[in-house]
């Protein structure tokens, strides 16, 4: 058995409050710069608001590596972990919700039931990913502008730091403006939680049941792998339409559909795809170490609660 083994009693709601947090934070350490690189190869083609306004010169941009290389190249490493900030808050809040209570939301629609069907798997993935949106949109808005904006010592950045950038979109765009994009987000995190959990889900059920595999790292690693692997083929198009009207000056587009509609007439339909790679190089290794992460510290809290439950 690989890591921690498994434990006799089921993980409480808090402890995977807990988990699933800390591991959706360890997991972005380690991935976010291949966000970035998504997030720029998303953006490009459109008329950025720094470009507008002539702050920062357009970059070209090609592939995920060479992204990766233009952005070091041109603004140094750090800019590779820019937003991470507003990021980790993300997860803290985001991920501890989504994923730390799909499992009681689950057996809330199934009346703690042992079979559960699709249907209430997917109704527990739209609900927590809906709840997960609306809490933490506002870390969301200043992580994507953080990593579309360019660095550069000639020119001015649109914000100084993570507070600050709360500050300015209050200030310039309302306080609706740290909720803006949360309808396409909301549908986003819809299909990326159904997609997600569910898979991971299913595919463990079936490694567990049809296969020699235990429940331990190997059936975590092929399960994380194949659910990141199907939400980025499902989720892409809806992503990048978030991160372009997230990004947007304000008045850019008069609706989310609007920018899709402007997408399309301007770009094609690949443009849906754009940064289809990083996007897959990301949510393919953010799953597989947010999952096998969560598990065993599950299991780790869970062996702690036991040993200090013995003592007393």
């Amino acid at each position: 058995m690989v890591g921690f083994q498994p434990v006799d009693v089921p993980p409480t709601a808090a402890v995977k409050f807990v988990g699933a947090g800390t591991a959706a934070c360890i997991a972005d350490l380690l991935t976010f710069p291949l966000d970035t690189a998504k997030v720029r190869l998303q953006v490009q083609g459109e008329a950025s608001i720094s470009e507008a306004i002539g702050r920062v010169p357009a970059v070209k941009y090609r592939g995920v590596f060479g992204t990766i290389v233009t952005m070091v190249r041109t603004e140094g490493p750090l800019s590779l972990y820019s937003g991470l900030v507003a990021g980790l808050q993300r997860q803290m809040s985001f991920a501890s919700v989504r994923i730390g209570l799909y499992d009681s939301v689950k057996q809330f629609y199934t009346k703690g039931s042992d079979h559960v069907g699709i249907g209430s798997r997917l109704l527990a993935g739209c609900t927590t990913g809906g709840m997960a949106v609306a809490l933490a949109q506002p870390t969301d808005v200043v992580k994507v502008r953080f990593q579309a904006q360019a660095r550069s010592n000639e020119y001015a950045r649109r914000y100084c730091g993570t507070i600050d950038a709360y500050k300015t979109i209050a200030k310039e765009e309302g306080i609706h403006g740290l909720w803006k994009g949360t309808g396409p987000n909301i549908a986003r995190n819809a299909i990326v939680n159904c997609t997600e959990l569910v898979t991971y889900d299913f595919i463990k059920d079936f490694l567990l049941t049809s296969t020699p595999l235990s429940d331990n790292l190997p059936c975590h690693f092929l399960s994380a792998f194949g659910a990141g692997l199907c939400t980025t083929v499902i989720a892409s198009p809806v992503d990048v339409v978030k991160t372009r009207y997230m990004n947007s000056a304000l008045g850019q587009y008069s609706s989310v559909l609007n920018c899709a509609a402007a997408m399309m007439a301007k770009e094609g339909p690949l443009a849906f795809y754009k940064g289809f790679m990083p996007s897959f190089l990301r949510l393919g290794s953010w799953n597989v170490v947010m999952f096998v992460t969560y598990e065993q510290l599950k299991r780790a809290l869970m062996a702690a609660n036991h040993s200090r439950a013995a003592l007393l």
